[in-house]
């Protein structure tokens, strides 16, 4: 499950980025939104287990209620043929964690200004 992870591009609007690498696009959305860090997670196929497209789109209208008032930036993160539909929003461990336990998420990607991506697990 690591590799997966590991291996998977997350962009999501002009941020992009790798587990372990700096992300240049992140620190400058972090700066023109005055956050420290941010956060990169998607709300379909809760705990890795593919689930039907109808069903991973309302989970991500979920997920852009529960944000409702929050800087947000949608994208697709993943690698190959697993694809997820992803959101970025300034915040930080506490909140990837909150996120994780809503949506049933292994994980989530967190971003710290002039650092390398960190792989958060829940």
């Amino acid at each position: 499950m690591d590799r997966g992870y590991r291996i998977s591009r997350y962009a999501a609007g002009p941020v992009a980025t790798r587990i372990g690498e700096p992300s240049p696009s992140a620190d400058a959305w972090m700066a023109e939104h005055r956050a420290a860090s941010l956060v990169l997670i998607t709300a379909w196929n809760p705990m890795s287990r593919p689930m039907p497209r109808r069903w991973n789109e309302e989970a991500h209208r979920r997920l852009l209620r529960v944000l409702k008032g929050r800087p947000v930036a949608e994208g697709w993160s993943g690698n190959g043929p697993w694809q997820e539909w992803t959101v970025a929003t300034p915040g930080g461990v506490r909140l990837g964690r909150r996120l994780c336990r809503i949506f049933r998420q292994r994980a989530f990607v967190l971003l710290r200004r002039n650092r390398r991506t960190l792989l958060v697990y829940s």
